[in-house]
C-alpha cells in the first residue's frame, strides 16, 4: 500500500509560514524522509470570494508547486490531487506534464476531476455544462500528446496536425487517475484511466460541490464492485488502481494504530494507495507530525 500526503501550501497565512520557498524545501524533505509515496497539490486558479468565505481553500499553481517540490526532493512522486482538467487546453497541460516529468526523472502522477465551481469556470471562459464531455476529450488528447512522438488530434475548437511536444515525459506512460465518486467517474477511469481516485465526503457539503456521496467503507466497496463489473462489460482485463483520497473521513480523528488497521482493511478491498493527512499549526509542527506518521504508520505497513 502506497501512502500519499496532501501538502499544506493552500495555507497562506504569514503566521503559519507555508507560503515560502524555504517551506517547500522543509516540507519536501520531511515527507520524503518519512517515506510518503507522493505529495499532492490541488487546483483552484481563480476561486470566487464567496466560495472561499464559505469554507473553500486557496490553491497555488499546481505545476509550479510540483516543480519546486521536485527540486527539493529526489524520490517523492509529484501528484495533482486533483487537477481540473477542462480548465486548460490539453496540450498546454501536456507541455507542463512532459517538462516536469522529464526534469524530475519520471515522478509525475496526474489525478483529474471535472470540477464543480461555476464561478471559476465562468472566469476562465470554459462552458460549465460541457465539463464532462471536455474531460473525456482532454484525457484522450493527453494520451496522444504525451508519447514523445508526433501526434494528430481533432478537438473542440482546436486541432493538432503533426505536432510535437519534445522532450517527452521520462515515463513511457504517465499515470492518469480519475477523481470523483460518481458512476460516471468510475466508467471514465475504466475507459480512459489508469486509476480511480475516490474520496470520502462525510462532513462535506456535497450539494454545493456536486460530489456524489461516499460515506464510508460500504460505499467504497460498492464503487469497487461496480468498477470491476464495468471492466468485465467493456473487456478490460486489469481493473484500474484504486487510489483513495484519504484513509479517514473529513473531521475524523483516530489513532495511528487504528489507521494502520484501516489501511490493511482497505488493501484487502483492493485499494492500492491512500492519503494520510498531517497536522500542524506551523512548519515545525507539521514536519514533526509527518515524521510521526512515517514512524507510527508507514513503517508498520
Amino acid at each position: 500500500m502506497k501512502i500519499n500526503i496532501p501538502l499544506p501550501f493552500d495555507r497562506i497565512g504569514p503566521e503559519e509560514g507555508f507560503a515560502t520557498l524555504e517551506a517547500v524545501r522543509e516540507v519536501g524533505r520531511a515527507v520524503e524522509k518519512a517515506g510518503f509515496h507522493a505529495g499532492l497539490v490541488t487546483d483552484h486558479p481563480v476561486p470566487t470570494g464567496r466560495w472561499l468565505d464559505s469554507g473553500g481553500h486557496h490553491a497555488q499553481a499546481p505545476f509550479v508547486m510540483l516543480a519546486l517540490l521536485a527540486a527539493a526532493t529526489t524520490k517523492l512522486c509529484l501528484q495533482t490531487g486533483i487537477l481540473v482538467l477542462p480548465y486548460r487546453n490539453p496540450f498546454i497541460t501536456a507541455r507542463d506534464v512532459a517538462t516536469l516529468d522529464h526534469f524530475s526523472g519520471g515522478r509525475v502522477i496526474l489525478s483529474f476531476g471535472a470540477g464543480y465551481l461555476k464561478g471559476e469556470y465562468r472566469a476562465l471562459g470554459v462552458d460549465f455544462e460541457q465539463r464532462n464531455e471536455l474531460m473525456d476529450e482532454y484525457m484522450r488528447a493527453l494520451r496522444v500528446s504525451l508519447t514523445g512522438e508526433e501526434f494528430t488530434f481533432d478537438g473542440t475548437g482546436y486541432k493538432a496536425f503533426g505536432n510535437r511536444i519534445l522532450p517527452g515525459p521520462k515515463q513511457s506512460r504517465i499515470p492518469l487517475y480519475v477523481g470523483g465518486n460518481s458512476r460516471r467517474a468510475i466508467r471514465r477511469a475504466v475507459e480512459l484511466g489508469d486509476g480511480w481516485n475516490p474520496f470520502f465526503t462525510t462532513g462535506l457539503d456535497t450539494g454545493t460541490t456536486r460530489t456524489s456521496a461516499m460515506a464510508g467503507e460500504d460505499d467504497l466497496r460498492a464503487g469497487i464492485a461496480y468498477m470491476r463489473e464495468y471492466c468485465e462489460k467493456t473487456g478490460r482485463a486489469e481493473p484500474p488502481e484504486v487510489v483513495l483520497g484519504s484513509v479517514t473521513r473529513p473531521g475524523e480523528n483516530i489513532s495511528a494504530a487504528e489507521i494502520v488497521d484501516r489501511i490493511g482493511h482497505y488493501r484487502a478491498l483492493g485499494v492500492t494507495a491512500a492519503g494520510v493527512s498531517v497536522q500542524g499549526r506551523d512548519i515545525a509542527e507539521w514536519c514533526e507530525d509527518a515524521q510521526a506518521v512515517g514512524e507510527e504508520i508507514i513503517a508498520k505497513i
